[in-house]
């Protein structure tokens, strides 16, 4: 039958998600520490929890020796053999019981401490092991509280942390709101273990278009990278494993039904779903979608740029809001992108061949602004994109 301490030990142990063991380790410790502030000397103390009589157990031990040199923690071979017979050889210890009746209150007041010191480690231990292993996994949190602009967020019995440059500019959460997330870190410090989420990184976008797609799910459909810029746009680059399977179509959905159930649980951001391609020119081309391209040619396969020509009347949606298009594209082909108009690469050309300098210099202006705005984003997705590698 289980002594009352048994039961207390059983009881902690669930309540905590620990080992009974750790609760029990905490305890002889704690008899342990209580003995030498009573016991005072020095002798080698030691203490064992006896689960047949769910007691702790309290021994000086000695060890047998030819000469004894510290009386308080050695014993002669003649003494020791008196005691256990011929069994007793050099070397051995021998335990001699001590009465932890004497121990009284301080064992009390030490063991409340120790446990309690015990018990936080092991959950601390216990938090950081479990979601280390859950790194990029979708959790449900609700907000508990709000810390400078940090969400104190609870999965379960754990709080996480999603701050403020993790949260998407699209989004306000108030205490008591649900929010879906992925694990993106655990970091320790000196209160515990800190669960970080995420509404911001591309892996949220992932497992979401995974839970969402089944052929994504079973392996048929693989998705071979996403970008994000949180709350405005996203990219994400598919492929199949099967001839029959259009990877874009099983994406979007039946009339959109897929796709539009993640841009709605992103607030309304916007997912361009592209085919990926091992051929890097169809991978731009599909990158830079939804403009259309007219030709695209490697510039420098070596630095990874590229020329892409596009009608005039679709460079402004090639390069997108303040370059976010060419940006994203950018960032997933692994590609440097010039976007230019091909009324821009005529006049070039005709500028080029011979017109004199007036008026060269009258068409390239007629086309700069387009040009240089198809530049300067080109050469600040290159940047993110290199950041990002």
């Amino acid at each position: 039958m289980a002594t009352e301490l048994q039961q207390m030990i059983d009881v902690l142990a669930k309540d905590k998600g620990i080992e009974p063991g750790i609760v029990i380790g905490a305890i002889e410790d704690a008899y342990l520490a209580a003995a030498r502030k009573v016991f005072k000397g020095d002798e080698d103390l030691r203490s064992r929890f006896n689960s047949d009589t769910g007691q702790v157990e309290l021994y000086a031990v000695k060890q047998i020796v030819s000469e004894i040199g510290a009386p308080m923690r050695e014993i002669s071979l003649t003494d020791a053999q008196e005691l256990y017979g011929e069994e007793a050889e050099i070397g051995m210890e021998i335990e001699f019981p001590k009465e932890t009746e004497k121990l009284g209150r301080i064992a009390a007041q030490t063991a409340k401490q120790i446990i309690a010191q015990r018990v936080r480690e092991a959950e601390r231990e216990k938090i950081h092991g479990e979601f280390s292993l859950r790194i990029g996994e979708v959790v449900n949190a609700m907000v508990k509280r709000c810390e400078s602009g940090d969400l104190v967020a609870e999965i379960g019995r754990v709080e996480a942390q999603l701050p403020r440059k993790e949260q998407s500019r699209a989004e306000n959460y108030a205490i008591g709101d649900r929010v879906r997330a992925v694990i993106k870190g655990v970091s320790k410090n000196a209160k515990g273990p800190q669960v970080i989420l995420s509404r911001t990184d591309p892996a949220l976008l992932i497992k979401l278009f995974e839970q969402e797609v089944p052929e994504i799910y079973d392996g048929t459909v693989m998705i071979r990278g996403a970008v994000r810029e949180a709350g405005d746009r996203a990219k994400v680059a598919v492929m199949s494993r099967e001839r029959d399977v259009d990877p874009v179509g099983a994406c979007v959905g039946m009339k959109g039904t897929r796709v539009q159930s993640i841009i709605r649980e992103l607030r309304g951001e916007k997912i361009d779903i592209v085919e990926w391609s091992e051929d890097p020119v169809a991978f731009v081309t599909n990158g830079l979608s939804p403009a259309k391209v007219q030709r695209v040619s490697i510039v420098d396969d070596r630095e990874r740029v590229m020329e892409v020509i596009v009608e005039d009347k679709q460079l402004s949606l090639a390069i997108g809001k303040k370059g976010q298009n060419v940006r994203l594209a950018a960032k997933l082909t692994g590609w440097r992108i010039d976007i230019r108009s091909d009324a821009g690469v005529a006049t070039a050309a005709a500028a080029h061949d011979g017109s004199d300098d007036e008026g060269a210099h009258d068409s390239a202006d007629g086309h700069d602004t387009g040009q240089l705005e198809a530049d300067a984003a080109a050469e600040e997705a290159t940047a993110d994109a290199e950041a990002t590698t």
